[in-house]
């Protein structure tokens, strides 16, 4: 994990190492201040004289010179570790969003968008607190470490060694305290996501909640999952509060040992009175980044257990994605077909068994019958959201698989049962499916999908804002927002999920008068349950228990008095009793 951290940071080295030689310059001025107060007191143990205090003035002049020169170093040191970080967090998180939008649709079956958006936005804030604070400070302590000990060993290596003692326990206190706190910290955040995907679901479901009167359940669960993530957090520091007192004694337990073992040589005349309080005054920057490791070691595994999430999808591979020798479509003519296809989004559960068919460019092809038995997975296969376990789907005869998904998709509008809009107006959702669209041709394709009249009532028009998923919007302006979009980006295939489920007569109509204007242009393959609105396809496709159960033209099939014609029976009794 480390070395993926390292490789991830190396872009920005340059930054890195600037900081990183002002860490070590700092780190040097701090090591040389003592040296400079300890000569000092030498001077004044001797005896002051004239000479003497001249001395003493240029000391003094150039300690201050080295705690003006530590205000930069400090500086640079801060900054240009923070503006690394700080990139690199940037970059993870678009890098990230990036990677989620190549996954297929398999990996988002048993993720929460929260949980997601977590890992995006949370996680990766850890970074920052790796690259800009975690790794300057350890190299700060190391190199503290090492100067003050070869310093401590030159002005006395009895007592250099004596201060020491401590060191062991405290590394293993540390090890075993990682050990023990990196869990908590993982469980801290994984608590976290679990928060911010019961806030998201909470917050999109709103109306429910409110509906329903269960605002008092749905608080006791938002509270619940909230203290999840504070127990989480406080088992961590509980763990917390027990090591950093533990190293504060010891290293307190080893200033103990130097003051008393440093009074024994002084009386035997092995060390002199400037030496210990060089000893002494060196002794705090010793200690101080070993009590810090302490410090680094909790961040540490907090960071590390954010990282741990990040590279999970960074390094998820999708299970659809472009072959080696993948070639673009270019521009299709629309002719589809499916040969033997079976597929089952879990395994021993089938949801389609070998089903075949074909329909040639320009075609209007319907696929009907109950909810679950596959329609929508079928449109589904076309796009290549899935991949069939047996059996090939063919666009203009050539197998899906053997193209990039990008010139694939580029060939396929579709019309999903959920609508989804964007929050904006409705002109940049219209034209979000080509963003070179003019304005004039934004509105000939809501003219086209009957929706221009609406919209042209509407205060702003146009510019109308539609809200978080189109919320400002009927169930119905949706749909044929969603159906302009389509015809806006000119594809030679069109997909319609139940265009026409959440729109009264009229509007359905008006729909079907779209359709109608693009049958013979584009192959037009389209789910209903309203039987009305694809009695004029050109074939259509009744699926029974993942098979086609019936397939011919209106005619055809009510000519068979088989399901097809019941489902017509049932819908038209229906209706007529609604009506009355």
């Amino acid at each position: 994990m480390l070395w993926k951290l390292t490789k991830e940071a190396s872009r920005y080295k340059g930054l890195y190492l600037a900081a990183i030689l002002s860490t070590f310059m700092l780190t040097l001025v701090n090591l040389a201040a003592p040296k400079l107060l300890s000569a000092m007191t030498g001077i004044v143990e001797e005896g002051v004289t004239e000479s003497s205090i001249t001395i003493i003035f240029w000391l003094s002049g150039a300690l201050l010179s080295l705690y003006c020169v530590r205000i930069l170093f400090r500086f640079f040191s801060s900054y240009l570790a923070h503006k690394a970080a700080w990139y690199l967090v940037g970059d993870l998180r678009s890098r990230l969003y990036a990677k989620l939008q190549t996954l297929d649709m398999n990996f988002f079956h048993d993720k929460q968008t929260g949980d997601l958006m977590s890992r995006v936005i949370n996680d990766t804030r850890d970074f920052e607190l790796l690259y800009a604070h975690i790794i300057p400070e350890m190299i700060t302590n190391v190199v503290t470490f090492s100067g003050v000990l070869l310093i401590l060993l030159t002005i006395n290596w009895k007592l250099a060694l004596i201060t020491c003692c401590p060191i062991p326990l405290i590394l293993l206190s540390g090890v075993v305290f990682a050990k023990k706190v990196r869990p908590y910290f993982k469980a801290s955040q994984r608590c976290m996501g679990e928060l911010n995907a019961k806030l998201q679901d909470n917050l999109s479901g709103l109306h429910e909640i409110q509906s329903f009167c269960q605002e008092d359940w749905e608080n006791t669960r938002v509270a619940e999952k909230n203290f999840q993530q504070v127990r989480a957090m406080l088992r961590a520091l509980r763990a917390s509060a027990a090591f950093h007192p533990s190293v504060e004694f010891l290293s307190s337990a080893g200033t103990v040992l130097v003051v008393l073992f440093g009074g024994l040589f002084a009386w035997k005349g092995e060390i002199s009175v400037a030496d210990i309080v060089a000893f002494v005054l060196y002794l705090s920057l010793f200690y101080t980044p070993v009590s810090g490791m302490a410090t680094l070691l909790e961040n540490f595994q907090q960071s590390l257990a954010g990282a741990e999430r990040v590279a999970l999808i960074l390094e998820t591979k999708p299970s659809i994605a472009d072959l080696p020798n993948a070639r673009d479509l270019g521009k299709a003519q629309g002719a589809i077909t499916f040969e033997d296809v079976s597929f089952s989004y879990t395994p021993c559960v089938p949801v389609l068994r070998h089903v075949s068919f074909s329909c040639k460019p320009g075609m209007m092809i319907a696929l009907v019958g109950p909810t679950g038995v596959g329609k929508t997975t079928v449109t589904q296969l076309i796009s290549r959201f899935y991949e069939p376990e047996s059996g090939r789907v063919l666009i203009d005869g050539k197998d899906i698989r053997t193209l990039t998904l990008e010139s694939l998709r580029r060939n396929i509008s579709p019309v999903l049962q959920d609508t989804f809009l964007f929050n904006g107006s409705i002109a940049e959702n219209i034209g979000y499916a080509n963003p070179q669209a003019t304005r004039t041709e934004i509105e000939q394709a809501a003219l086209a999908a009957g929706i221009h009249e609406d919209i042209m009532a509407m205060p702003d028009r146009y510019d109308t804002q539609v809200g978080e998923r189109g919320l400002r919007l009927s169930g119905g302006q949706k749909q044929r927002v969603a159906i302009a979009r389509a015809i806006l980006r000119r594809s030679p295939i069109i997909i319609l999920d139940e265009a026409t489920a959440s729109v009264d007569v009229e509007t359905e109509r008006q729909i079907q008068n779209a359709i109608h204007r693009l049958a013979g242009t584009r192959t037009i393959v389209a789910i209903a349950h309203r039987l009305s609105t694809i009695r004029d396809a050109d074939l259509i496709l009744l699926l029974k228990n993942g098979e086609i159960a019936e397939r011919g033209t209106h005619e055809q099939l009510m000519a068979l008095h088989g399901e097809y014609y019941k489902m017509q029976i049932v819908q038209a009794g229906t209706e007529a009793e609604g009506l009355a």
